[in-house]
């Protein structure tokens, strides 16, 4: 797939400006001249916009989300609950929609919008901030889950503050109290992404500062309008348009890494104290000369099938690359496996005992070999449209490939770092070994137990 490129002017940033403060322009104008506020109720057309504006959102919730968590990224994560808290309190909205699933006004699913858009733009502040970690994030997901569970119980019991059977139709003092917080979150937080945009344009910055401006607009409208009047309907349209925008900008990523344009720095190249983990099967390359492809690819699978769930479920790893018959198993890559030696160990000893399975049952197959090393490497994202990886790089991968390949068939080799890391582990010397790069031989040692006799 071609890459495509943009490109970004002052012109053009202006103009995007413009458009976007139209909504602004055409509210003032409708709410000046009453005559132009049309007035039209469809029960129908809301409830599905709104469901609609809802099940967008989610989805973008739950793709971010994803993103966030794989690469340990907080600012994509604040995007995810930015996306969840509008998905959710939306949803609760439409079900306020009369004579659709309830036939009588219900206050907290009315208000279930502003209170949605308000915390949305807590979350989309929070992450133009440079805040690291989310070793928080499921929590404080869970936690906004629940928020909601609980909003949708109150108003469904009539509980108060939401026990009131309606709401005014022009905003009243809460209201308008709720609004000026968030159309300011809302502003500084697509300042903040401007900023960050100048020093590296893309398409993704572009669709959520777009977003940020038009929910900030939404908010305002919400407030001043008339209930099934013109500019109601508009807040409806803003927000829709706020995530059709961000759908469309993350179409246009390639579908790898499609979030990669808003990772932090620390993200994509930041560097990283970890263990990395190479496996490969000792005499593969004799074995598939011998064997037909469609045996090579079974045996493959069948080794896969055991031995990636050691490495990933049981002790975390992250698989970085699976080419052939090799494996790249990275521990502590996001920051958050202080224990990442302890973890690569037990999860190359656990490797091993799940292969020796498969290879007791078929004697003929080849045997993994695997190398474990320690140290400090770039964390970043490599390569554009068209092929982006993230990845790590560095002397410690390097050398944890090249004592992979010193270790024997069957057994744990590691450096001297995972080593120092280990000093309860049961170690037998492979010797000094010559490395391809390094100018003086490494030490290397056969693990064999992580706790001593």
């Amino acid at each position: 797939m071609p890459e495509r490129k943009f490109v970004y002017t002052p012109a053009m940033v202006g103009l995007t400006a413009l458009v976007l403060l139209l909504p602004l322009v055409g509210l003032a104008l409708v709410l000046q001249q009453p005559r132009l506020d049309v007035h039209w109720e469809h029960h129908p057309a809301h409830f599905w916009l709104v469901l609609l504006t809802a099940a967008l959102s989610a989805v973008l919730a739950y793709t971010t989300g994803a993103a966030a968590l794989r690469r340990g990224d907080a600012r994509v994560l604040f995007v995810s609950l930015a996306f969840l808290s509008a998905a959710g309190f939306l949803g609760l909205h439409a079900l306020a929609t009369p004579k659709v699933l309830l036939d009588t006004p219900n206050a907290g699913f009315t208000l279930a919008t502003p209170v949605g858009v308000a915390l949305a733009s807590v979350f989309a502040f929070l992450s133009s901030l440079n805040i690291s970690g989310v070793a928080w994030g499921r929590r404080l997901r869970v936690g906004l889950l629940v928020l909601m569970a609980l909003w949708a119980a109150a108003s469904v019991l009539r509980l108060w503050p939401l026990h009131a059977t309606s709401v005014p139709e022009v905003a009243d003092g809460i209201l308008t109290a709720l609004a000026v917080p968030t159309v300011l979150l809302y502003g500084i937080a697509a300042a903040r992404y401007l900023r960050t945009w100048w020093a590296r344009p893309s398409l993704m910055l572009l669709s959520m500062i777009a977003a940020f401006v038009l929910l900030g607009e939404a908010m305002v409208a919400l407030v001043f309008a008339r209930n099934w009047a013109l500019s109601w309907w508009e807040w409806h349209v803003l927000m829709l348009s706020a995530f059709v925008l961000v759908v469309a900008g993350v179409r246009i990523q390639w579908y790898e890494e499609r979030f990669a344009d808003l990772y932090q720095e620390d993200t994509v190249s930041g560097r990283r104290e970890l263990s990395v983990l190479f496996a490969d099967l000792q005499g593969f390359t004799a074995f598939s000369e011998q064997h037909d492809p469609s045996e090579v690819t079974a045996m493959l699978n069948t080794y896969f099938q055991v031995v990636v769930p050691e490495v990933v479920r049981r002790h975390g790893g992250d698989v970085d690359r699976i080419i052939g018959d090799a494996l790249m198993v990275t521990f502590n890559k996001r920051g958050d496996q202080p224990d990442h030696a302890q973890r690569a160990a037990e999860a190359g000893l656990a490797l091993q005992e799940a292969a020796a399975v498969v290879q007791g049952q078929h004697p003929g197959w080849p045997r993994f070999r695997v190398g474990i090393n320690s140290g400090i490497a770039s964390v970043t994202l490599l390569g554009t449209e068209g092929g982006r990886t993230h990845t790590v790089i560095g002397d410690t991968v390097n050398v944890a490939s090249r004592i992979e390949g010193k270790a024997p068939g069957g057994t744990v080799a590691i450096g001297p770092a995972t080593k120092a890391l280990l000093p309860e582990a049961r170690t037998e010397s492979l010797g000094p070994v010559s490395l391809k790069g390094k100018t003086e031989p490494v030490e290397v040692y056969r693990l064999l137990a992580l706790h001593r006799e």
